[in-house]
């Protein structure tokens, strides 16, 4: 029995995918699964020895499998497992057009039924009659299959667009400048500013550095974000601390970095570190005309550890009681 699809990447992301369709065609898993020592898979070892990454063993016990690598060398395992690779590429993709890759893996799908239903030479038989006899020795697949997934998480920036993978999709400007969960599936990412607020897009697969936007999301004419209005770092920064109204000022117009990703990182610091220690280093960093934010953060750091260390007379360092 022949199953296979095609992706433009091939990470565990992925690869957790196609193991899901491929059990889901074959009705459950055998009690292992046979790879080549991918290192999608494999955490260290080869052969008997291979250890698999603990995030694939934990799928594969989600679906009663374990992963087994065959021993470097064995010919004849590496040959059954690229025969049907070159049978693939000289019999499905030749002279094959396709406009998306969904398409192309639905043409895959219904090529492999059509192959798996044909009499095979060397089998005297057809392979889906004598699948019906082997099925029976597979682990049938749990009741409720969860849906593969990545979690990430991400800034709103300030035109109202969350990056993923060189794609950006779009979210109401309200969000600019919060902090979102993305979720991303096969088909969907969905982003998540709170347990009332989601927005669903379709996935775009290959890093193509598209605008995914919604109408919705972007405001009426006339009343979008203007271009002289502060930035959401900004008011969130004075919002929270008055005192650094004037650095803040000062870093806008003095700052070596762009002013959004300059006032972002003066923000993360700010939710980061403790108050007095920050502040006393805006001063002093204000004193000196210092508006190197990666500078600023190491005079805060050091404040920090100085709350928490004292120096006595030998030289040592040791936590206070």
């Amino acid at each position: 029995m022949l199953f296979f699809q095609f992706y433009p990447t091939f990470q565990r992301f992925d690869c957790k995918i196609f193991l899901t369709d491929a059990g889901r065609y074959f009705g459950g898993f055998p009690k292992h699964v046979m790879i080549d020592n991918t290192h999608v898979v494999v955490l260290r070892g080869t052969g008997r020895e291979m250890v698999p990454v603990p995030e694939m063993a934990a799928f594969a016990e989600r679906f009663g499998f374990s992963f087994v690598a065959h021993e470097r060398g064995d010919a004849n395992r590496s040959a059954r497992v690229e025969r049907p690779f070159w049978f693939i590429e000289t019999n499905f993709l030749a002279g094959r057009t396709f406009s998306t890759w969904e398409d192309l893996n639905l043409q895959a799908r219904g090529w492999c039924d059509r192959v798996n239903s044909t009499y095979k030479k060397h089998l005297h038989a057809v392979p889906r009659e004598l699948f019906a006899v082997e099925q029976l020795q597979l682990k049938p697949l749990p009741v409720w299959i969860p849906e593969v997934y990545r979690l990430h998480q991400r800034t709103v920036d300030v035109e109202g667009y969350v990056a993923l993978h060189t794609n950006r999709y779009s979210v109401p400007v309200s969000w600019i400048g919060r902090r979102v969960e993305v979720r991303e599936t096969r088909d969907k990412v969905e982003i998540q500013l709170d347990a009332r607020n989601l927005v669903t897009h379709g996935r775009v697969i290959e890093q193509q550095q598209q605008r995914i936007t919604v109408a919705e999301h972007r405001p009426p004419r006339g009343f979008g974000i203007k271009r002289g209005d502060p930035h959401p770092e900004e008011l969130a920064i004075i919002e929270a601390v008055p005192e650094m109204a004037d650095y803040v000022t000062a870093l806008k117009q003095r700052g070596p970095k762009v002013v959004a990703l300059a006032l972002r990182q003066l923000l993360r610091m700010l939710r980061e570190y403790p108050r007095e220690p920050l502040l006393a280093a805006v001063r002093e960093a204000a004193r000196y005309g210092l508006y190197d934010l990666d500078r600023l953060e190491r005079m805060i750091l050091r404040r920090v550890a100085g709350e928490y260390f004292v120096i006595d007379h030998g030289n040592e360092s040791e936590p206070q009681q």
